[in-house]
Protein backbone atom coordinates (compact mmCIF):
# COMPACT_ATOMS: atom_id res chain seq x y z
CA UNK A 1 0.00 0.00 0.00
CA UNK A 2 1.27 3.47 -0.89
CA UNK A 3 2.02 5.23 2.39
CA UNK A 4 1.38 8.56 0.65
CA UNK A 5 -2.12 7.55 -0.49
CA UNK A 6 -3.61 9.87 2.13
CA UNK A 7 -1.68 12.79 0.66
CA UNK A 8 -3.07 11.93 -2.76
CA UNK A 9 -6.60 11.66 -1.38
CA UNK A 10 -6.22 15.04 0.38
CA UNK A 11 -4.94 16.61 -2.84
CA UNK A 12 -7.82 14.97 -4.74
CA UNK A 13 -10.33 16.45 -2.26
CA UNK A 14 -8.76 19.89 -2.59
CA UNK A 15 -8.91 19.56 -6.38
CA UNK A 16 -12.57 18.46 -6.24
CA UNK A 17 -13.44 21.43 -4.01
CA UNK A 18 -11.67 23.81 -6.42
CA UNK A 19 -13.49 22.27 -9.38
CA UNK A 20 -16.86 22.43 -7.64
CA UNK A 21 -16.41 26.05 -6.64
CA UNK A 22 -15.22 27.04 -10.11
CA UNK A 23 -17.88 25.04 -11.97
CA UNK A 24 -20.80 26.00 -9.73
CA UNK A 25 -19.78 29.60 -8.92
CA UNK A 26 -23.01 31.16 -10.19
CA UNK A 27 -25.20 28.79 -8.14
CA UNK A 28 -23.06 29.24 -5.03
CA UNK A 29 -23.28 33.03 -5.34
CA UNK A 30 -27.06 32.78 -5.82
CA UNK A 31 -27.41 30.81 -2.56
CA UNK A 32 -25.40 33.29 -0.49
CA UNK A 33 -27.98 35.24 1.46
CA UNK A 34 -27.55 39.03 1.28
CA UNK A 35 -28.94 39.46 4.82
CA UNK A 36 -26.45 36.94 6.23
CA UNK A 37 -23.58 38.66 4.45
CA UNK A 38 -24.70 42.05 5.78
CA UNK A 39 -24.87 40.72 9.37
CA UNK A 40 -21.43 39.14 8.97
CA UNK A 41 -20.03 42.43 7.69
CA UNK A 42 -21.60 44.37 10.59
CA UNK A 43 -19.91 42.06 13.09
CA UNK A 44 -16.59 42.50 11.33
CA UNK A 45 -16.98 46.28 11.09
CA UNK A 46 -17.71 46.35 14.84
CA UNK A 47 -14.42 44.55 15.49
CA UNK A 48 -16.11 41.40 16.78
CA UNK A 49 -14.16 38.15 16.72
CA UNK A 50 -15.94 36.09 14.10
CA UNK A 51 -15.52 32.35 13.72
CA UNK A 52 -17.15 30.04 11.20
CA UNK A 53 -17.81 26.59 12.68
CA UNK A 54 -19.28 24.19 10.15
CA UNK A 55 -19.87 20.51 9.59
CA UNK A 56 -18.36 20.90 6.12
CA UNK A 57 -14.66 20.49 5.44
CA UNK A 58 -12.92 23.78 6.33
CA UNK A 59 -11.39 23.91 2.83
CA UNK A 60 -14.87 24.08 1.30
CA UNK A 61 -16.01 26.77 3.74
CA UNK A 62 -12.89 28.83 2.99
CA UNK A 63 -13.43 28.49 -0.77
CA UNK A 64 -17.01 29.77 -0.39
CA UNK A 65 -15.90 32.61 1.92
CA UNK A 66 -13.47 33.66 -0.82
CA UNK A 67 -16.53 34.64 -2.91
CA UNK A 68 -17.42 37.34 -0.42
CA UNK A 69 -13.95 38.58 0.54
CA UNK A 70 -13.99 36.94 3.96
CA UNK A 71 -11.18 34.49 3.27
CA UNK A 72 -9.33 35.67 6.38
CA UNK A 73 -12.00 34.39 8.79
CA UNK A 74 -11.01 31.50 11.01
CA UNK A 75 -12.86 28.32 10.09
CA UNK A 76 -13.37 25.17 12.11
CA UNK A 77 -14.84 22.27 10.19
CA UNK A 78 -14.99 18.52 9.92
CA UNK A 79 -11.56 16.95 9.54
CA UNK A 80 -10.67 13.92 7.46
CA UNK A 81 -7.92 11.34 7.51
CA UNK A 82 -6.59 8.84 5.01
CA UNK A 83 -8.19 5.41 5.02
CA UNK A 84 -7.78 2.63 2.46
CA UNK A 85 -6.60 5.02 -0.24
CA UNK A 86 -9.35 7.54 0.38
CA UNK A 87 -10.54 9.86 3.12
CA UNK A 88 -12.90 9.35 6.03
CA UNK A 89 -14.12 11.81 8.61
CA UNK A 90 -11.69 11.87 11.52
CA UNK A 91 -13.50 14.49 13.55
CA UNK A 92 -16.99 15.67 12.67
CA UNK A 93 -17.66 19.30 13.61
CA UNK A 94 -21.19 18.54 14.73
CA UNK A 95 -23.36 18.84 17.87
CA UNK A 96 -21.31 18.62 21.12
CA UNK A 97 -18.11 17.96 19.19
CA UNK A 98 -18.44 21.34 17.46
CA UNK A 99 -18.22 23.00 20.88
CA UNK A 100 -15.26 20.85 21.86
CA UNK A 101 -13.46 21.80 18.62
CA UNK A 102 -14.24 25.50 19.14
CA UNK A 103 -12.84 25.37 22.68
CA UNK A 104 -9.80 23.30 21.60
CA UNK A 105 -9.01 25.99 19.02
CA UNK A 106 -8.76 28.50 21.87
CA UNK A 107 -12.04 30.35 21.46
CA UNK A 108 -13.54 31.56 24.70
CA UNK A 109 -17.01 32.78 25.59
CA UNK A 110 -19.48 32.99 22.71
CA UNK A 111 -21.33 36.27 22.56
CA UNK A 112 -23.57 35.60 19.54
CA UNK A 113 -24.16 32.34 17.67
CA UNK A 114 -26.18 31.91 14.48
CA UNK A 115 -27.46 28.56 13.29
CA UNK A 116 -30.26 26.93 11.33
CA UNK A 117 -29.82 23.48 12.81
CA UNK A 118 -30.95 21.62 15.92
CA UNK A 119 -27.54 19.92 15.75
CA UNK A 120 -26.11 23.25 16.87
CA UNK A 121 -28.12 23.42 20.09
CA UNK A 122 -24.94 23.08 22.21
CA UNK A 123 -23.50 26.10 20.38
CA UNK A 124 -26.71 28.11 20.62
CA UNK A 125 -27.10 27.28 24.32
CA UNK A 126 -23.49 28.31 25.00
CA UNK A 127 -23.97 31.73 23.39
CA UNK A 128 -24.97 34.78 25.37
CA UNK A 129 -27.23 35.71 22.43
CA UNK A 130 -28.36 32.77 20.28
CA UNK A 131 -30.02 33.50 16.94
CA UNK A 132 -31.81 30.87 14.87
CA UNK A 133 -31.86 31.62 11.16
CA UNK A 134 -33.83 29.78 8.48
CA UNK A 135 -34.74 26.73 10.57
CA UNK A 136 -36.77 23.87 9.19
CA UNK A 137 -40.40 24.81 9.78
CA UNK A 138 -40.97 21.73 11.91
CA UNK A 139 -38.17 22.75 14.30
CA UNK A 140 -39.34 26.28 15.14
CA UNK A 141 -41.42 25.24 18.17
CA UNK A 142 -38.59 23.09 19.53
CA UNK A 143 -36.19 26.06 19.30
CA UNK A 144 -38.75 28.25 21.12
CA UNK A 145 -39.08 25.62 23.83
CA UNK A 146 -35.39 24.96 24.53
CA UNK A 147 -33.74 28.33 23.88
CA UNK A 148 -34.07 31.34 26.18
CA UNK A 149 -37.32 33.34 25.85
CA UNK A 150 -37.04 36.02 23.22
CA UNK A 151 -34.41 34.20 21.15
CA UNK A 152 -34.80 35.56 17.60
CA UNK A 153 -35.95 32.94 15.10
CA UNK A 154 -35.50 34.65 11.77
CA UNK A 155 -35.91 33.98 8.09
CA UNK A 156 -33.27 35.62 5.92
CA UNK A 157 -34.85 34.96 2.58
CA UNK A 158 -35.47 31.21 2.34
CA UNK A 159 -39.12 30.72 1.37
CA UNK A 160 -39.04 26.99 2.13
CA UNK A 161 -37.72 27.54 5.68
CA UNK A 162 -39.29 28.86 8.89
CA UNK A 163 -38.62 31.95 10.98
CA UNK A 164 -39.93 35.49 11.17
Amino acid sequence: MDRHAGDHARNDLDTLIDQYVTHDAANIRARLLPKALAVLQRHRDAGDDVLVATGAPPELARAILDFVAHQDLPVIGSLSRPFLGGLVTREHCHHENKMRMVRAAGHGPIEVAYSDSAADLPLLLAARAPVVVNPKRGRVEMFRRVLPPGTPILNWGCAERGGD
